[in-house]
Formats: C-alpha cells, sequence, structure tokens
C-alpha cells in the first residue's frame, strides 16, 4: 500500500510539471510586449509590421525588427482588416485545437495514468481489507478503514509476557486461567458442552496492570495478541470506524486462535443515545458493529476478546450481555503483599544497597498501582544516579515516595526565621497529638522542609492495609488534624494563628459530615444515609430539622477533636517545645526520633545517638522504623 501511494504521488507530481511546462513554454517561448490600440495603427501605416495572428480581439503582432507585440482590437473592425491588406501584411488565424493540442496530450496521459492506478489500488484495498464496503474497508483506495491494531506474534519472544511478569492481581489470573486453558485445548471444554466466554471485560483503576494482564494471556497461551485502542475506531468520517472493526475480525479469523484486546473501552462503548443531540453518528455505528461482530462468533473459532476500561458504569448494556461480554474481571488495587510481589519484580532490575527493605516501603505505599510502584523505583533510581551512587539506597526509595506523594523540595523556597519557627510548632503539634492519641497511625516523619503547596509535612505510615476503620481510629484522626492549629494558638495567640492549617480544617469537616451522614455514628441523627448533594435547608429530601441536626453533629464532633488536642498539647507542653526545637535544628526527624523526643529524651541524648549512628541521620529516616503503637 506504501509504494502505491508513493507511485501516485510520483505520478501526481510529474502531471502537474508537465501541464506547467506547457503553459510556460508556450507563454514564454518568445518575449512580447503589449501596445495600445493607436500605435498598432500607426505602425501599419508606416509599413512596420509584417505579420499578424489573430485570436478573437488578441492581437499577435511581428515588426519588421522580428520582435513581436500584443494587441487588443475591436472585436467588429472591417476597416482594421482592410488597413492591414492595404499595407501588405500577413494575416493568419490559428486553428483552435492547434494551441490545445499538446494541453490535451497531457491531460489524456493523465486521465489513463490515474485511472490504472486508482483500479490497482482498489484491487490493493480488496485484498487486504476483507468484505468491508463504505468509506473504509476493501473499497478504500487510501486505506482510511484498515485497522490500526498492533499484532504482537508468539514467535516475539522478546516481548512475551506471562503471568510471571503479573503481581499483586491474583484473583483476576485465576479467572483469567480459564481463558488459557481453553486456547491451548479448546476440545477439552467442547466435549461437555461448555462454552467458553467470547469477551472478557477487565475493570480496573487506571495503572493496575489490565493491559499487561491481557499481554499475560496472550503470552501464557502462545497465540497472536491484537491489540488497538477504543479511540483508534472513531474518525471524523461517519463508516470509518465500522469499516476498522470489520477489518480487525478479518484479520483475527485468519490468525485464530488469538486474542484482540481493547485498550479504553469506554472510547467507542459509551451507552447510545446520551451525546450532544442524541448521539454521535460515527461512534455509534462503530459500536454497532462491535455488537454484530462478537455475537457472531462461532464457538470453535478461537477468538478471545479481552477489552479494558476504569469506566464500566458508563458501557452500553448490549456490551456486557451474554454472549458478549460474558465475564468482568475485576483488577483491583494490590494490598500489601501484592506491592510487595511487584517490588520484587522491579527492583531485580536495579541494583540494591543492603540497607533496602521491601516490606517497609510496600507498608509506605499504601493506594499504589502497579504503574505508581514502578515510578517509585525508577524516581529512586534517578535520585541515586543524581548523587553518582552505585547502588540504590533506602533514603533514594524514601525520597522518591515523599516526591510522590508530597512533591519535590522547594529548595528556593525561602522562609523568614518566625515562618520557620511557627512551622514547626505546627508540625511538632500534629505529631505530638498523633503520639498520645489512642487509635492514631504511626508518625512515619515530621520535616518542616517545604514540599508542593506545603511549608511542612507530618507523614503517617499504617501498619497494614485497612479496608474499614473504627470510630476510635476516625476521633483519633480529627485530634491530629487539629493538632498544628491548636499548636500555634497556644504558642503565638490567637491572634497570630495563620491560614496555613486551611486543609486541616477542610479535610477534618469531610470526615466529620462523613462520619454522620454517610457511617451513621450519631445516634441523633441515626443510621440513615443521607447523601451529600441533598439540600441542606428547606428542601425535600432533607428537613430543616434534620439538616439542622446534622450540622450541630458535626459541630460537636469538630469541637470535641479540638478539646482533645488542646488537652495533650496543654498536658504535654515540655515535650511540644522539645520537638519544636528538633525540627528547627535538624528540619527532618524520623518517626522514631520524635517518638524518643516526645517520650521525655533531650534534644542532646537524640543528638548523642545520632553521633554514634544508634538513630539514622536526619534525612536518612527509613532504615530504623520503629513504629511501634503507641500506649
Amino acid at each position: 500500500m506504501k509504494k502505491r501511494n508513493t507511485l501516485l504521488f510520483i505520478s501526481m507530481l510529474f502531471i502537474a510539471f508537465g501541464i506547467g511546462y506547457n503553459y510556460y513554454t508556450s507563454g514564454t517561448k518568445e518575449t512580447k510586449t503589449t501596445i495600445n490600440y493607436t500605435d498598432f495603427i500607426n505602425k501599419i501605416k508606416q509599413k512596420e509590421i509584417t505579420r499578424v495572428s489573430i485570436n478573437g480581439n488578441t492581437y499577435k503582432v511581428e515588426g519588421k525588427d522580428k520582435k513581436q507585440y500584443i494587441v487588443v482590437v475591436p472585436l467588429t473592425n472591417d476597416s482594421l482588416l482592410t488597413l492591414m491588406q492595404d499595407n501588405n501584411v500577413n494575416i493568419s488565424v490559428p486553428s483552435p485545437d492547434s494551441e490545445s493540442g499538446s494541453m490535451g496530450i497531457y491531460v489524456i496521459f493523465a486521465c489513463i495514468l490515474l485511472f490504472f492506478l486508482f483500479r490497482s489500488l482498489r484491487k490493493d484495498g480488496n485484498d487486504q481489507g476483507g468484505q468491508g464496503r463504505g468509506p473504509g474497508g476493501g473499497n478504500n483506495p487510501f486505506g482510511f478503514g484498515k485497522s490500526k491494531a498492533r499484532m504482537v506474534s508468539p514467535k516475539d519472544t522478546k516481548s512475551r509476557i506471562t503471568f510471571n511478569d503479573v503481581a499483586g492481581v491474583d484473583e483476576a489470573k485465576e479467572d483469567l486461567k480459564e481463558v488459557v486453558d481453553f486456547l491451548k485445548d479448546p476440545k477439552k471444554f467442547e466435549k461437555l458442552g461448555a462454552k467458553i466466554p467470547k469477551g472478557c471485560l477487565l475493570v480496573g483503576s487506571p495503572g493496575t496492570g489490565k493491559t499487561l494482564l491481557a499481554r499475560a494471556v496472550a503470552g501464557e497461551a502462545e497465540v497472536p495478541f491484537f491489540s488497538i485502542s477504543g479511540s483508534d475506531f472513531v474518525e471524523m468520517f461517519v463508516g470509518v470506524g465500522a469499516s476498522r472493526v470489520r477489518d480487525l475480525f478479518t484479520q483475527a479469523k485468519k490468525s485464530a486462535p488469538c486474542i484482540v484486546f481493547i485498550d479504553e473501552i469506554d472510547a467507542v462503548g459509551r451507552q447510545r443515545g446520551v451525546g450532544v443531540g442524541g448521539g454521535n453518528d460515527e461512534r455509534e455505528q462503530t459500536l454497532n458493529q462491535l455488537l454484530v461482530e462478537m455475537d457472531g462468533f462461532s464457538p470453535n473459532q478461537g477468538i478471545i476478546i479481552l477489552a479494558a476500561t476504569n469506566r464500566a458504569d458508563v458501557l452500553d448494556s448490549a456490551l456486557l450481555r451474554p454472549g458478549r461480554f460474558d465475564r468482568q474481571v475485576t483488577v483491583p488495587l494490590p494490598d500489601i503483599t501484592g506491592r510487595e510481589r511487584i517490588l520484587q519484580i522491579y527492583l531485580s532490575k536495579v541494583p540494591l544497597s543492603q540497607d533496602v527493605d521491601k516490606s517497609i516501603i510496600a507498608r509506605g505505599t499504601t493506594g499504589f498501582s502497579g504503574a505508581d510502584i514502578a515510578n517509585l523505583v525508577n524516581e529512586a533510581a534517578l535520585s541515586a544516579a543524581r548523587k553518582d551512587k552505585q547502588f540504590v539506597e533506602m533514603e533514594d526509595f524514601e525520597e522518591a515516595r515523599d516526591k510522590i506523594l508530597m512533591g519535590s523540595e522547594r529548595k528556593t523556597a525561602k522562609m523568614s526565621e518566625d515562618e520557620r519557627k511557627l512551622t514547626a510548632y505546627h508540625e511538632a503539634g500534629h505529631a505530638l497529638v498523633a503520639f498520645k492519641v489512642e487509635g492514631s497511625y504511626p508518625v512515619h516523619k515530621v520535616t518542616i522542609i517545604p514540599r508542593g503547596k506545603s511549608l511542612g509535612v507530618t507523614a503517617f505510615l499504617p501498619e497494614r492495609d485497612e479496608y474499614s476503620r473504627s470510630y476510635k481510629q476516625l476521633i483519633a484522626q480529627l485530634a491530629v488534624l487539629f493538632g498544628g492549629r491548636l499548636a500555634e494558638e497556644l504558642i503565638f495567640g490567637k491572634e497570630n494563628i495563620t491560614t496555613g492549617a486551611s486543609m486541616d480544617i477542610k479535610m477534618a469537616t469531610n470526615l466529620a459530615r462523613k462520619m454522620i451522614i454517610d457511617w451513621g455514628f450519631s445516634d441523633k441523627v441515626g443510621r440513615i444515609k443521607y447523601s451529600e448533594d441533598q439540600p441542606t435547608y428547606g428542601g425535600k429530601a432533607i428537613s430543616e430539622d434534620t439538616a439542622r441536626d446534622i450540622e450541630i453533629e458535626v459541630k460537636q464532633l469538630i469541637m470535641n477533636a479540638e478539646n482533645t488536642a488542646r488537652t495533650i498539647l496543654t498536658t504535654y507542653s515540655v515535650a511540644h517545645q522539645d520537638l519544636s526545637l528538633a525540627l528547627l535544628e535538624y528540619e527532618t526527624l524520623t518517626g522514631a526520633e520524635a517518638k524518643k523526643i516526645s517520650n521525655g529524651e533531650t534534644i542532646a541524648e537524640i543528638r548523642n545517638l545520632l553521633a554514634t549512628n544508634k538513630l539514622e541521620q536526619s534525612q536518612q529516616n527509613a532504615s530504623v522504623p520503629l513504629f511501634e503503637e503507641v500506649k
């Protein structure tokens, strides 16, 4: 196809050049000067004109000196002809075909050449494009309807992916092993009358490994793998997407048994009739063709359709019915065990220091997807390379994690001494309340180095993945959130508090509202689910009395949290002072260091421990993670 398109382009250039050259030579073979009618008459009378060629009212004139002129004369002028005859001027009228002869040759040649080229291209399109008709497919000479799917051959061992290369999604792998078994031995299922699902829909958050799983299925089954994005089907021209669907399945049938993988299928599989103006004709025609192709399979064709999306809720119901995408496979975010296995895969490609502990890294990456973990390892390797290290150390992973979660260090941010002091007391307040309140997450790190939008950060590290949280844990989190604002007020006075706690207040308010309207933690409001978008006052969904009760309960939770934080900061004011001074001196403290200070050890003792390497230095905070629960 590419060679033929190149030939067409070269031929068009040749034709354009020939036509242009013909015009150029016909008009510029001899230099012609335009003269006015009066001068022309005078030259005739003076017998300076020897030859005239008449073409309408345009005369080409040749003089005795062999110079040529152009003159425009009135259309009806018999007296002029008489005058030229009387003065022995040779008059000629050229045939209309003589001037257009060469032009006609080029036109005829161009038509013949284009006819054969388009006939050849159309034949090529029919050979490669299957039975598709319309703007694309077999009748499209330019290949608009050709599928854009990329095929990975099972013989390509370099890019082959198997289940051993996928970790953290064991349940999803179990669901897909059935597909692998069918592709390897379909008769095993057919003899018992079993029908393998024609389509499997992989549903999960971005980065959880849906595409990797699909490639692993093809790698395990050792069959061809066709990969295409849902957006590759949709074009500006109506009918092109449907033609590409036909072409894709034509290619798949020739390579069966095989796997067809459609990534981001929601780009083409959204519910019909819900777009602007009632829908999108091109997208809906493409979806209709996809539905027809999937429903037309026979059980022995050996073609499995895998698709991935993170928006299964917007897909058309016809796409999810039995006979099409029979099975939905959830690909969740990995738990702590899954994250350790994913880390093992990526860490095997990186030279590691002996102090790297993947279990600690896994604990600190709650909520990370497989792609996030890959990015974490890469950022750590980049950090080590910038420092000219031979191995990637634990501190590099800590720095990479902080960069991903909290942003890069703002080294150009110059805080005044007053701002540093206020930030230190603020972050020390968060940390101290977390140490002393029951049910709080362990403190991982406290820093007053600006990162992202924050002037300081108190980071927490859960000991394990949590799927639900208790009332005690939620109350503790509320108290910790107000530890910073209450520390500012107690140390600097109410008139000197800052806006630095705005995010803390927002998070605490949202958490308190969820406790009341979502999780039923209020005896007064009851165990009733109230939506966030329902009217707060005067609406039909919530009465005015109920809305007022909700606000009273939320405010009560906030006030109780403030009182808890205030009591802790007042009771342990010496520990708060010591923590703040240590932050001003070291800027960053590990959770272990901060906890020792809060338990009464002095800054001098901490400094001595640092000097004797019994604790890490201030920036190297990952190798001694003493995350005991606060008693």
